[in-house]
């Protein structure tokens, strides 16, 4: 795996020494310092590598695109299941193999190994640093310590949104750090610590300095982004001199109003179901916000809710659900859930099921319950074995499958704005206002010359199977309706 693994930022231009120059006076610059960046996990770890990445582009440092080109290494690492603490450990082992300079950040790196000690450290001896998740000056502490950053009396600019590992035209905005919900399989709080939430004005800056570096889509991202503000009692800050709450409307509001000025879109993750969220969706209606929610339900059975201690499991969702397509018919409903969890019966997982059948949700993924060194919930009685767990997983998403392939195929004969992230001489990849990049489907679009990489198109839906739709550019003329419009009838 080389650096910079997740999207590659540009290395920057070797500069040409001043000495070669035949110019008096004038300081050598030395060669810059060339930092490899190997990035893994969801994507809150994406928007740690994007702020670190983005303080070494600030100071001099280069991004280096191979470990062979590299001075030293970062890897951002994932440790919430045992997959990702296997390929992190992997990761950083390969870069050590292949460089030798090493420091290691994120998740894992807060993860205790069999002793108490630090599991990275124990596993790999021979890193220069550990640190635990969002732990930016840290990170820099110890590249300066390793790698110092040669003196450049020129200025080293870095774009005003700063380096971003995701394509240019989207970008993941996180509003707030950690978690006050202690849920049985979720070892997160333990690693990335209670909610932290980020200022309202300082989020609004941010995400009206990404739209104006071009970024169409603005992806909110946080472990609860329904808490947001929670943690500091909904202070007030302020937005342009303008007195405004930290709270989940508020900066809903506040985005939308900012990307309607430049023609983008907002999109909301990882919502849970508080009454509170009620109040965003005429924001959606208004079409400040995507008619977009991911609500990670896990499981619909209150006896399985409790046994996980999820936060909301006395919400009635199937009725929440359909008073929030009353209020947006077009809204679109993305889930995650957990099958076999311990102590889940049949006759719980049937009513899983039912739940799924009846609320018809538009997007859903489901895991086959996997213990996690150091959650609650491996202290539970009623382990399921595995072919159970992982038959569940697979029934559970044949229902889907077929509830999936029935909303879209109401989608053909309708026309969808689109996003495009690909396009070449035999089309695009595009995504509507239902698909949230690389979790959800796309849609797939007919060559057209209007097929650019971020730009906003009409599309006629003319085709559809359980997870993408399919169709053809068409002109919608001088006057036609832009913004954050979502699905539009033909």
């Amino acid at each position: 795996m080389p650096p910079v693994s997740v999207k590659r930022p540009r290395a920057a231009t070797r500069r040409t020494p001043v000495a070669a120059m035949p110019r008096p006076n004038v300081p050598q610059v030395a060669e810059p310092p060339r930092v490899g960046f190997v990035s893994l996990g969801c994507p809150k770890a994406l928007v740690d590598a994007e702020r670190i990445v983005t303080q070494l582009r600030a100071e001099g440092y280069v991004i280096a695109p191979s470990y062979h080109d590299s001075d030293l290494v970062v890897v951002n690492t994932c440790g919430f299941i045992d997959d990702a603490v296997r390929e992190s450990l992997d990761a950083i082992g390969e870069a050590l193999a292949e460089n030798g300079k090493v420091v290691v950040t994120g998740c894992l790196g807060a993860k205790a190994g069999a002793d108490g000690g630090n599991l990275v450290a124990q596993v790999h001896p021979s890193v220069l640093a550990v640190t635990g998740p969002h732990a930016l000056e840290e990170v820099m502490g110890h590249v300066h310590a390793h790698l110092p950053r040669p003196h450049d009396p020129f200025l080293d600019l870095v774009p005003e949104g700063g380096v971003k590992l995701t394509p240019r035209h989207y970008a993941y905005l996180k509003i707030s750090e950690g978690c006050n919900h202690r849920c049985s399989f979720c070892i997160i709080p333990s690693m990335r610590g209670d909610l932290v939430s980020r200022p309202i004005g300082e989020v609004v800056r941010e995400a009206r300095a990404l739209l104006k570096s071009g970024v169409k889509e603005l992806l909110v991202i946080s472990q609860d982004t329904s808490a947001y503000g929670v943690d500091i009692k909904y202070r007030t800050d302020f937005v342009d001199g303008r007195p405004v709450r930290t709270r989940m409307t508020e900066l809903c509001r506040e985005l939308g109003l900012a990307a309607r000025e430049h023609d983008a879109w907002v999109r909301l993750h990882y919502v849970y179901p508080y009454p509170h969220v009620d109040e965003v969706l005429p924001l959606m209606a208004e079409g400040l916000v995507l008619p977009y929610l991911d609500v990670p339900f896990q499981h619909a059975h209150p006896e399985v809710l409790k046994r996980m201690k999820r936060p909301a499991s006395g919400e009635r969702n199937l009725e929440r659900i359909q008073g929030w397509r009353k209020v947006v018919p077009k809204l679109t409903v993305r889930s995650t859930f957990i099958a076999g969890f311990p102590g889940e019966t049949e006759s719980q997982f049937d009513e899983l099921l039912a739940f799924l059948k009846e609320a018809e949700l538009d997007r859903v993924g489901c895991f086959a319950y996997s213990p996690v060194e150091g959650a609650a919930a491996n202290e539970l009685d009623g382990a399921l074995p595995d072919e159970v767990r992982e038959d569940r997983r697979k029934r559970f998403m044949q229902v889907q499958q077929r509830i999936s392939r029935r909303r879209l195929k109401r989608k053909v004969g309708t026309v969808q704005r689109v996003l495009v992230d690909a396009a070449g001489p035999e089309g695009a990849i595009a995504r509507s206002a239902a698909d949230a990049p690389e979790i959800d489907g796309v849609v797939h679009v007919a060559p057209h010359p209007s097929l650019k990489v971020g730009a906003f198109v009409e599309v006629a839906i003319d085709g559809s199977d359980a997870h993408d739709l399919s169709g053809t550019v068409v002109d919608t003329g001088a006057g036609a309706p832009r913004g954050a419009r979502g699905v539009r009838r033909a």
